[in-house]
């Protein structure tokens, strides 16, 4: 009988160097009769490979959507909101320079938010009118990088001022409302806010479109204008007071401690809430969403981690008089079980790397992606009417792609153990009896 090339010392001993990587590489290249074993193996390839794109395409998105989500709310809104019971802030200079001298603290402005009716003559729309500080908001909110029309420099002009120049104060609008508005730059718009004097007459006052802002989230852009905090004072009634004052910090994710060390030091009638109490059901959800698609899409490897199963099972029943001539020829019942548990860690490994390149690539280019095929099948993946977002994000996490990779890897070795056990258990006398 001849020795085969992985023997060394004759027939008394098998190398320990690479005769189970050898002969599992080897059992993967099927002949014409074991063909079908090969396609039970490139179907578990192929379902590992969708699977852990799946994967990363889905999380990478959810985790996009998440984080453009969260810049746009904090764009147009602070870190932490302070306001006062009762009603409207008096002291609100005060509140400010306490806040301001809290450590993390990067910026501090008041604000005025009411809601009004907007009208002119192309349409009528409810709106959140917002007064804003001219000087420090820039310091806390964004609004002046998303005007795409007119400037924040329009909204100086007080009414008094206005009214002896013979023109109008002026509001910025976001862009989904001046088009249900039928206005732009220069336009005239009216505001109606009711009247808590007793009088039931509606205050109004008319202003004219100093600007255009677009934050690329609809429920903001389609219901929100902002005036100078002057003007909201005098048309809202509040001289010399404010709703609240809004607070921008250096470290977002600081955002409770701060909130306690500024409660502490205000000791007054004033309450608090951060972004993330403000926004508490609407994140819970979405990390509720990531957790529930990881398990869902996780099932996809593991179906494919079945195939593997099966592949080995089959290639175990097909090589059965191999197993009994290497158990003769002295390989033992470790080294039989390595042999299938390399070609199913073969299957795995391929499977997730192809996976993890193709869900990487794809992630990345996802706009793109999204963009073919709303060209393809003319339709929009995304209406900005229906969805917090008018394009689809996504952002990958590399510690994200290795926890998919290293589960990937984990299911498709744990497939491995059964079959490759069962070849390592099997009698050299019975599978040589019948040859």
């Amino acid at each position: 009988m001849a020795v085969p090339p992985f023997c060394k010392g004759g027939l008394g001993g098998i190398s320990e160097v690479g005769y189970e990587w050898f002969i599992g590489l080897r059992y993967m290249r099927a002949k014409r009769r074991t063909s079908f074993i090969s396609v039970i193996t490139f179907i578990s390839v192929a379902g590992i490979t969708v699977g852990v794109t799946a994967l990363i395409i889905v999380l990478s998105v959810m985790t996009g959507f998440e984080e453009d989500l969260r810049s746009k709310i904090l764009g147009i809104n602070a870190h932490i909101t302070v306001m006062e019971f009762g009603g409207a802030m008096k002291d609100y200079d005060g509140v400010m320079k306490k806040a301001a001298r809290i450590e993390g603290v990067e910026g501090v402005t008041p604000f005025i938010y009411a809601q009004a009716l907007l009208s002119s003559k192309g349409g009528v729309a409810g709106a959140v009118v917002r007064g804003i500080d001219l000087e420090t908001f820039s310091s806390v909110m964004v609004l002046k990088e998303k005007i795409k029309e007119g400037s924040a420099d329009g909204l100086k002009k007080t009414f008094r001022e206005a009214s002896m120049a013979g023109t109008l104060p002026g509001v910025v609008l976001g862009r989904e409302l001046a088009r249900s508005l039928g206005v732009w730059l220069g336009d005239e718009v009216k505001v109606v806010a009711p009247s808590f004097s007793g009088s039931g007459l509606p205050r109004t006052a008319s202003f004219k479109v100093a600007g255009v802002f677009e934050l690329g989230m609809f429920e903001y852009d389609s219901s929100m204008a902002f005036v100078s905090l002057q003007n909201a004072q005098t048309f809202f009634k509040l001289e010399g007071q404010a709703t609240g004052v809004e607070i921008k910090l250096k470290d977002l994710d600081k955002a409770e401690e701060a909130r306690k060390e500024i409660d502490a030091s205000l000791q007054g009638p004033y309450w608090s809430r951060t972004w993330m109490d403000m926004n508490k059901s609407l994140f819970s959800a979405i990390k509720l969403e990531k957790a529930a698609m990881f398990i869902i899409l996780t099932l996809i490897i593991m179906v494919a981690a079945l195939n593997i199963i099966s592949s080995l099972i089959m290639v175990v029943m097909e090589k059965g008089r191999e197993i009994a001539v290497l158990k003769s020829l002295g390989a033992t019942s470790g080294g039989i079980m390595r042999i299938f548990m390399i070609e199913g860690a073969v299957i795995g490994i391929s499977g997730t790397f192809l996976g993890a390149v193709i869900g990487v690539l794809v992630a990345l280019n996802i706009e793109t992606v999204v963009g073919f095929i709303e060209k393809i099948f003319h339709f929009k993946v995304l209406p900005p009417s229906v969805y917090y977002i008018d394009k689809l994000p996504s952002k990958v996490d590399p510690a994200v792609v290795l926890i998919i990779v290293g589960v990937s890897v984990a299911v498709s070795l744990l497939a491995t153990v059964y079959p490759s056990w069962k070849a390592s258990r099997l009698d050299p006398v019975e599978g040589l009896r019948y040859e």
